[in-house]
């Protein structure tokens, strides 16, 4: 029971941050989310964020030194990310975030957005994009490749971690039938994909202002 209110938080928390990146986003236009939209939204993070955690979970159960592994180089790679970004656009140091702030405050504050940013990223795809070289440090743009690079590679990495738990699993497992959960768990990450794909194309309420629609990207 408390696993599952757990997830509705969780979940609860992205969809809100979702719509609270849209409007962000488009604060220029009046945002109007349908229902049809916070029901996509519901789903795509429900399905993402569950079968995230359990492939997770099942991985360090039998790889319990290899998990630290698995987390260290999501973290570190989804961190340094908008750095190297920020770095290769060669944009001066942001200094508009707060007039009270040192460089090394605002060095301090712009680590711990990132840090989150990390964080986010480890279990599912980040509602705002960290852009350093932005005032507002959220990338204002609608970025299909890095989203289908993103969701590309997490499947394949979930497959990776589901098959080594296949390979090592224990005893403790006598009595769960390992193919078909390992077939679950992966349409499952393609139901919360699927349900991805549809709030973007149909339901988000924005899609009037996209430069192309995602099936046109992809």
């Amino acid at each position: 029971v408390f696993m599952i209110l757990s997830l509705l938080s969780i979940v609860y928390g992205a969809l809100r941050c979702n719509i609270l990146a849209i409007k962000i986003k488009y604060d220029d236009y009046d945002v109007r989310v349908k229902p049809a939209a916070y029901l996509c939204i519901f789903m795509w993070r429900s399905f993402e964020i569950a079968t995230r955690v359990t492939v997770l979970v099942l991985f360090s159960s039998v790889l319990r030194i290899w998990i630290f592994l698995v987390v260290l180089l999501n973290f570190l790679g989804f961190c340094l990310y908008p750095w190297i970004i920020f770095w290769l656009s060669k944009s001066p140091f942001p200094e508009n975030i707060e007039k009270e702030l040192s460089r090394v405050g605002t060095t301090i504050v712009l680590c711990l957005l990132t840090f989150l940013y990390a964080g986010i990223n480890m279990f599912c795809w980040s509602a705002a994009q960290v852009e350093l070289s932005d005032p507002d440090l959220i990338s204002k743009s609608q970025n299909w490749y890095q989203m289908t690079v993103y969701y590309i590679m997490r499947l394949m990495e979930n497959a990776f971690l589901l098959l080594m738990w296949y390979i090592y699993k224990t005893d403790f497992y006598l009595y769960v039938c390992a193919p078909m959960l390992v077939l679950q768990l992966l349409i499952g990450y393609c139901m919360g994909i699927f349900f991805m794909l549809v709030f973007y194309q149909f339901c988000h309420p924005c899609k009037k202002l996209f430069s192309s629609s995602i099936t046109e990207a992809l």
